[in-house]
């Protein structure tokens, strides 16, 4: 260890020492707002630091802690942080009272970390509008039709190379792995024009650097808590969470492309190209066009993956759900002749109510936040105790997982019941209680499938601040999923613990990870 990392170790130390010591923890008793007694110097962070109990299940341990409770407390470090257990409060402070809480809490530094800190989820107040209403027409109906067809045969190819691979016998994979590539694959070609195949070429420098940008171990999540808690000493030391190399590569495929097209006139449907368009405004620059592709990349790499490998196990470990759903795709490929049209897929009424069950069951942001732009009032948490003001910079987190398993909102919530979906259809998925992409997600996805409409809405209202990407997420992976399930057989590998449980990492993940046995269907 060398004499910088002693003395940067010793001065954290002292700084959250100081913090503890001038009396923050008392804060929530103080205020009678329940919580659990802090750790010293650690607050309440100390079980996730150490691993010894996953973010979300923790999570629903401390929104368990008053079942009568508006919102419950938190200690991050020292500092004071607030868990909404009411989905109608959240509803309130997301929508009707969004421009109090505009923003995300900011991870990183923009000008440290400028592939991070300059993309949609991080950027702030006005510029978050401009970039939102630049970026939303790159999400309407009609750009994804045009995406659906890349997305086609990339998702055909990738199941017809399992196929293959299981011909003679059973294929047991790594399904996360799997559904990274396939992933990594439709992000290449619908936000950056790159064709690539890795499934065959397994050592490709998308995936790798992509894999590399996504790996968040237990230094970058002390790097993350160190710039989220100590930004000065953290912009001091130039700690960084992404490595220098995968911000110099996406930079230069996003500066090779928009030349290339330039010289070519090549125009495709994907997100590059509608930046491209902007260009004339001066609204985005290189490194901003860069971000915006990277954080697009980054959630579909990741989030789409886990979102896949949750769903795949759940078909394959309920064998009704896999026969059904393998009837409803069945009589698709009939009535279409075998040509799989975007209508057609988005028609799949069963298709959809096991993605959203997957959602439910495991949303993938399974805990979002907000941070207090404007002074704000919360009423009480409790019959009998005074409202509390929170003031700009307090931190507020809505816990989604808790919430979505919460019998009070969903019955036999632990079941994975996709027909909660279809007898339900209203009441379910447009329940405050159902957020897997932030609350509003539906609401303004279905309602506002008008592109100018939905425009207006944006610019007036400002828009919750919900996952952007959702559609295009959802998309993606049906296409895996129609043919899939079409062409396999699915069942859960013998390596796969069950029944399933979440890991002690900080993103939404499956203890000893995703195995899935395969085998061509028999028609």
């Amino acid at each position: 260890m060398d004499i910088w990392t002693v003395l940067l170790s010793i001065l954290v130390i002292i700084i959250v020492y100081l913090h503890y010591e001038y009396g923050k923890v008392k804060y929530f008793e103080k205020h009678g707002i329940p919580h659990n007694k802090p750790w010293p110097l650690l607050g309440n962070i100390g079980a996730l630091l150490l691993k010894r109990r996953s973010m979300f299940y923790y999570i629903q341990d401390l929104y368990n802690l008053n079942k009568d409770a508006q919102y419950v407390g938190f200690y991050d470090f020292a500092n004071p942080t607030f868990i909404i257990r009411n989905p109608k409060l959240i509803k309130s402070i997301t929508i009707k009272n969004f421009d109090h809480f505009v923003n995300h809490h900011a991870v990183v530094d923009a000008e440290m970390e400028p592939l991070f800190g300059n993309n949609l989820p991080s950027l702030h107040d006005d510029r978050w509008r401009e970039v939102r209403n630049l970026l939303t027409p790159a999400f309407t109906s009609s750009k994804m039709k045009g995406m659906f067809k890349l997305m086609l045969n990339i998702g055909e190819n990738f199941v017809d190379y399992l196929v293959e691979d299981s011909k003679n016998k059973p294929l047991e994979i790594n399904s996360k792995d799997a559904f990274c590539r396939y992933t990594n694959d439709v992000i290449a070609t619908c936000a950056f024009g790159i064709s690539i195949n890795s499934m065959k070429d397994k050592d490709n420098q998308f995936y790798a650097l992509g894999r590399k940008a996504t790996n968040f171990d237990v230094l970058a999540l002390i790097k993350m808590l160190c710039i989220h808690n100590f930004p000065n000493l953290s912009k001091l030391f130039n700690i960084q969470i992404i490595d220098s190399k995968v911000n110099e590569f996406f930079q230069k495929i996003v500066e090779d492309t928009i030349r290339s097209r330039d010289e070519k006139r090549i125009t495709r449907p994907d997100m590059i190209q509608l930046m491209m368009e902007t260009r004339a405004n001066e609204t985005l620059s290189i490194q901003d066009m860069t971000s915006q592709a990277f954080i697009f990349f980054f959630g579909g790499f990741e989030a789409s993956s886990s979102l896949m490998s949750f769903v795949v196990h759940e078909i394959a470990a309920n064998p009704e759900v896999q026969k059904k759903l393998q009837k409803e795709i069945d009589e698709m490929f009939k009535k279409t002749n075998g040509d799989v049209t975007y209508e057609a897929v988005n028609g799949l009424v069963y298709l959809d109510a096991v993605i959203n069950e997957a959602l439910r069951c495991y949303p993938i942001i399974g805990v979002n936040d907000r941070v207090c732009t404007k002074s704000f009032e919360l009423p009480p948490t409790l019959p009998g105790k005074k409202p509390l003001r929170l003031e700009p910079g307090d931190r507020i987190l809505f816990p989604v997982y808790p919430i979505q398993r919460d019998p009070i909102y969903f019955d036999d919530p632990d079941k994975f019941n996709p027909d909660r979906f279809i007898e339900d259809p209203q009441g379910t998925l447009h329940s405050p209680a159902y957020m897997p992409f932030g609350l509003g997600n539906y609401i303004f996805n279905n309602y506002f499938k008008n592109r100018i409409l939905l425009l207006i809405v944006l610019k007036f209202f400002s828009g919750p601040r919900m996952c952007i990407g959702n559609r295009f997420a959802l998309l993606e992976t049906k296409v895996l999923l129609v043919y899939l399930v079409a062409k396999c057989q699915l069942k859960p590998s013998k390596k796969m613990r069950m029944p399933l449980e979440l890991s002690n990492a900080m993103t939404m993940t499956a203890k000893g990870g995703f195995w899935l046995e395969i085998q061509p269907r028999k028609k």
